[in-house]
């Protein structure tokens, strides 16, 4: 054998040396011979004829070798720094690393050689002998041939056998590349054309002519594509739905894919995809902006419709704000389509769009880094990636493409092509001059979506033409390997996979999915492709920089995914009625529909809108987020209604946030109880004035008439007058028992008795009740509890999201759990704190910076900050601020939204404070700053009412016209303030509380107050609206009597302008904001 054949050499020399090992992880043996032999085996080999498929066995050389990189089955790309050094000491570069399988005489065996070097410049072909040996092999050389034999196979029937040539050992494998030439050449290159596609699945589609146009060769699955390794990913596999629409476009899932850290030819950093569930077949669309995916969704609708001839039934995605604008609604119910919306942080409810792009992203990662494209390329590549899909047979439609299950016929690929390869396309006689070249040489970026031809992109113009007369090198890339963009399309890589971590979790699925017309049918010229390979898809290997979780929290992961499971509402009745909790749920809502005798059964009348129905789900939560209680609730489509015909008046008043906070005050300054109630299934009571027929409750059918439909009798939910239906019940239950409807709120309701009273405030279906005359609070009570099916709460704590916390002197009103909530929610739980809100030296402009890619989240963050100003005064000017730039917001915009956040997270125990007086007073603050905005030059108005101590009423506005003079913007500021003055004062008098005239206004310019107490003409004043002189007419009256105050004492500065902070905690002080910790207290 080698080691021990007496005619082995056995004296040291260098055919093929290796520098730098610890760059490429692959040991390489050493040889030994001797120098004079090294130099004469080289000089006999130059001398002798060139045959490319001879491979000389060499016991000198390290590792096997060729400079024809057509011989290797699979390369892969070398990123180490090795060379080799042959024996003239010339060093070459190491250009891939591959297999080369040699087919035994016999053609039953197969001999595999690992780890073959493709090295640019050597001539010969090498067969190391200790490389070999390595592998297990033995190698015998004889007097006139050399033998290799498999292990523990029997000596006499070697696998391979060549003859020695003078003083050199060769091999002839010519009829391994005979064959694949003829068999996995056209098998890796239709690999190639189908997307990467996998070699299981390219079988299975050659061998039952899945698609039309694919030729029948041989297919070895046991080849490794370089693409496919560095583009999929193994993911662990959720339990995938067998649901499926039962229609074309009867439900679409939808999502959207970026921000690309790369914009495309086109400018394009967003792509958002419809996809039908009823054969997976997907449109895919690229933006700029998330903004754009309405207007994407409208032309999908459009296209999708033309062509199949379906209407959009349904449309399901995530909880991204660009599916839930006021827009978007509106439209999906104009065109009567039906939404479904995932849980928060649960992608695989939506797990058909969610794996859609993930495979996509996979696909197009694939088809980058094959070809080395630059980063621009990127939007080209998933177009090509999505239309290749939806012509490629999927497990889940048994084996049919998309295209295929949509259109009813099989799709053509014959005229597939490789992405990125080099092509030349024809120049017209009419587009160029007699001695111009007659093609342009581009690059392959795929199929066109309107006209038959193909899509090629000039890289030295960025030009795109589209020609059916194309003529492609398909083994060719305009990028080198040694070319500077490789470190582009690894940028282009790493960003791909990085946009698919959200999806890494989600269900495995085998489908395939564009929309594009049929391309080209007439057959260009093209070249052979000596191709890359790859294993079946579903045993690829994750990229190295994917991030995947420790192994050791698995079992955390997986107890994640339970809760959620169990927490999350469902979407529909099917899901619903998987669990339990949930079935109970929907029994105890049908139990009081029938109980309260909310519709009868009759037959369907002729010509009558029919209403529908729906399930809708909500888990309860206590304060401390564990489950209160599973709540289903059926629900009409309201939208489904028709004016005139179901219905017609539908407004219904809803509680003033000032009138809660006037009441809390009083409550705590006189130490009344405040009670809180609950009706359980208000609109139920609420009588219809019109006939109204609704399908019945899916689940609960009558199995004696299951074709009979609903005639309501009572309001339910979902119905657009129920809630004025609701209001009407209540409101004449309470005006019996001797509670009078207050002018200042139609949502307030109160019984004076003598100098004492006890009111309601009615907000929907919650009821707040307190007052100074305990026997008639618990008559309420009863009477209440007696006429509806109620729920005492108890003590009032947590009232539309705010929380109420008692202590000794009054009660603190805060929002410290939803202020948490929306600092996680939007990832800034752990930033920085800040010390104001907004900095004083900001200013911002409307058209400055450059536009957010993503308006909806800025919105989002704004609305919520909002909703926050309902206990935190403090910020209400920089939200304010804030809130001017919704339509168009930019980045400095967000830079200083999120300054408010950093500020909100260094005060979260913030509330305002209602305390125990004697005698409160009615007190408020005025003022403004003088064309304090820079974009329209207007002023601002802040005003705040105390109630004692305690602020019940305050406000942050820019004034709606300009202010010529900063007297004229305070004498606007106070008129604003004058009325929210007279509305409170009213409001105090509905609740049988005595007002001090006049009620002082503190405003901090005099020429203002003399405006104001002097009803002079002016020329300098005579332009101002008459309303704004509503001020004179209450301070000439007595009713209110505008005083001066420094601008040191001036409370309501912080509501016109951004202060200090020594200055912002003094007047917050002063509104009465309290820092409240819920352990100590304030």
């Amino acid at each position: 054998m080698a080691k021990d054949c007496r005619s082995a050499p056995t004296e040291q020399g260098n055919t093929a040396t290796v520098e730098n090992e610890e760059a490429w992880d692959v040991h390489a043996l050493a040889a030994h011979v001797e120098e004079g032999v090294t130099a004469h085996i080289a000089t006999t080999i130059d001398q002798r004829p060139n045959r490319l498929d001879e491979w000389i066995v060499d016991s000198g050389c390290s590792n096997h070798l060729t400079g024809d990189k057509a011989k290797l089955s699979n390369p892969v790309k070398y990123g180490g720094s090795r060379v080799v050094v042959i024996a003239d000491n010339s060093r070459h570069s190491i250009a891939h690393i591959g297999n080369v399988n040699f087919p035994s005489e016999d053609r039953k065996r197969e001999l595999k050689l690992s780890d073959v070097y493709h090295v640019p410049g050597v001539k010969k072909n090498l067969l190391s002998v200790p490389q070999l040996t390595s592998e297990g092999n033995y190698v015998l050389f004889g007097p006139k041939d050399v033998q290799v034999f498999k292990e523990f196979e029997t000596p006499s029937i070697p696998i391979l056998k060549g003859h020695k040539n003078e003083t050199v050992y060769v091999l002839s494998a010519e009829h391994a590349y005979v064959e694949k030439t003829k068999g996995t050449q056209n098998a890796d290159l239709w690999h190639h054309r189908l997307g990467h596609v996998g070699y299981d699945k390219l079988k299975l589609m050659m061998e039952q002519s899945l698609v039309a146009g694919l030729p029948k060769v041989e297919v070895n699955k046991s080849l490794v594509c370089a693409g496919c390794q560095y583009g999929k990913a193994q993911q662990q596999p959720f339990s995938s739905s067998d649901s499926r629409a039962e229609s074309p476009l009867a439900l679409v899932h939808s999502d959207v894919f970026g921000p690309s850290k790369h914009t495309s030819i086109k400018g394009m950093r967003y792509m958002v995809s419809f996809i039908d569930d009823y054969s997976r077949y997907c449109w895919v669309y690229f933006m700029k902006t998330k903004a754009e995916v309405f207007e994407k969704f409208k032309l999908f609708e459009a296209e999708a419709e033309r062509e199949t001839g379906h209407k959009v039934g349904c449309l399901r995605s995530d909880n991204g704000g660009e599916y839930l604008s006021y827009e978007f609604d509106n439209y999906l119910k104009q065109r009567r389509i039906r939404r479904q919306l995932t849980c928060p942080n649960t992608p695989q409810q939506n797990g058909v769009s969610e794996r859609k792009n993930r495979h996509l992203g996979e696909v197009t990662r694939c088809l980058v880094h094959d070809k080395n494209l630059p980063s621009r390329f990127w939007a080209e590549a998933m177009r090509t990636a999505n239309y290749v899909i939806n012509r490629t047979p999927s497990q889940t439609l048994k084996y049919a493409s998309p295209f295929e299950r949509l259109f009813k016929t099989k799709p053509t690929v014959h005229y597939f092509r490789v992405f990125g390869s080099v092509c030349y396309v024809f120049v017209p006689n009419h587009l160029r001059h007699k001695m111009e070249k007659k093609a342009v040489r581009c690059v392959f970026v795929g199929y066109d979506p309107e006209r038959k031809g193909w899509r090629c992109c000039d890289p030295n113009t960025g030009n795109i033409h589209v020609s059916r007369n194309v003529v492609f090198d398909e083994t060719s890339s305009w990028w080198g390997a040694d070319n500077q963009v490789v470190g582009d399309t690894k940028q282009l890589v790493e960003d791909l996979e990085s946009s698919l971590v959200k999806w890494s979790m989600v269900e495995e699925d085998t489908e395939n999915h564009e929309t594009i017309e049929e391309s080209p049918s007439d057959q260009p010229i093209q070249q052979p492709v000596q191709s890359q390979t790859s294993e079946s898809e579903a045993g690829l290997r994750r990229s190295q920089r994917e991030k995947r979780p420790n192994s050791k929290y698995a079992f955390m992961y997986s107890h994640v995914a339970t809760v959620e499971d169990i927490l999350c509402e469902p979407e529909s009745f099917q899901e619903a009625s998987q669990k339990q909790e949930w079935l109970d749920a929907m029994k105890t809502e049908m139990d009081a529909l029938v109980s309260n005798q909310t519709w009868e059964l009759v037959p369907k009348p002729h010509n009558v809108n029919l209403v529908s129905c729906k399930w809708v789900y909500k888990v309860k939560q206590k304060t401390d987020g564990t489950v209160d209680r599973f709540k289903a609730r059926l629900v009409a489509r309201g939208f489904s209604q028709e004016y005139g015909l179901d219905y017609e008046d539908t407004f219904s008043p809803v509680a003033k946030i000032t009138t809660v906070r006037v009441l809390l005050a009083l409550a705590a300054c006189k130490g009344w109880k405040l009670w809180q109630m609950d009706v359980n299934n208000a609109f139920l009571y609420g009588e219809l004035d019109h006939v109204i027929h609704m399908v019945q409750p899916m689940g609960f059918e009558s199995l004696e008439h299951p074709e009979y439909v609903c005639k309501l009798k009572k309001a339910i939910y979902g119905l657009k007058q129920s809630p004025r239906a609701w209001y009407g019940k209540i409101a004449e239950f309470l005006e019996q028992n001797g509670y009078q409807l207050t002018s200042a709120d139609s949502s307030l309701f109160v019984k004076k008795l003598g100098e004492k009273v006890v009111f309601i405030l009615v907000y929907v279906d919650d009821l707040i009740i307190s007052g100074d005359v305990e026997e008639e609070i618990e008559l309420l009570k009863s009477n209440l509890s007696t006429r509806f099916k109620m729920k005492d709460l108890g003590r009032l704590k947590h009232f539309l999201g705010l929380e109420l916390d008692y202590t000794t002197d009054g009660m603190v009103l805060h929002q410290r759990k939803y202020t948490s909530d929306l600092l996680h929610k939007f990832q800034v739980a752990s930033c920085k704190p800040a010390k104001i809100p907004m900095d004083r030296n900001i200013k911002l402009y409307a058209t400055e910076g450059k536009k957010l890619d993503d308006p909806t989240r800025y919105r989002k963050m704004v609305g919520s900050l909002i909703y926050l100003t309902l206990t935190r005064p403090d910020i209400a000017f920089a939200v304010g601020v804030l809130s001017r730039f919704m339509q168009d917001p930019r980045k400095p915009h967000m830079v200083a939204l999120k300054e408010v956040l950093k500020y909100i997270k260094a005060t979260a125990g913030k509330g305002i404070q209602f305390r125990k007086e004697v005698e409160p007073k009615l007190s408020g603050f005025c003022d403004a700053d003088y064309a304090g905005d820079v974009n329209k030059r207007r002023s601002t108005t802040g005003y705040v009412f105390l109630f004692g101590s305690s602020p019940v009423s305050w406000c942050s506005k820019r004034q709606p016209t300009v202010s010529l003079s900063s007297t004229e913007a305070e004498y606007r500021a106070a008129a604003m303030a004058a009325q929210e003055c007279v509305w409170l004062v009213e409001l105090l008098k509905n609740l049988n509380q005595k007002v001090e005239y006049p009620v002082q206004l503190w405003c901090d310019n005099i020429s203002a107050i003399k405006l104001a107490q002097n009803p002079v003409f002016h020329a300098r004043t005579k332009h101002i609206e008459v309303h704004y002189h509503f001020i004179r007419e209450k301070v000439l009256s007595g009713d209110i009597s505008l005083e001066i105050v420094g601008t040191e004492e001036q409370v309501a500065d912080s509501l016109t302008k951004s202060l200090s902070e020594v200055k912002l905690k003094q007047h917050s002080a002063s509104m009465g904001i309290v820092e409240y910790d819920i352990e100590r207290g304030c």
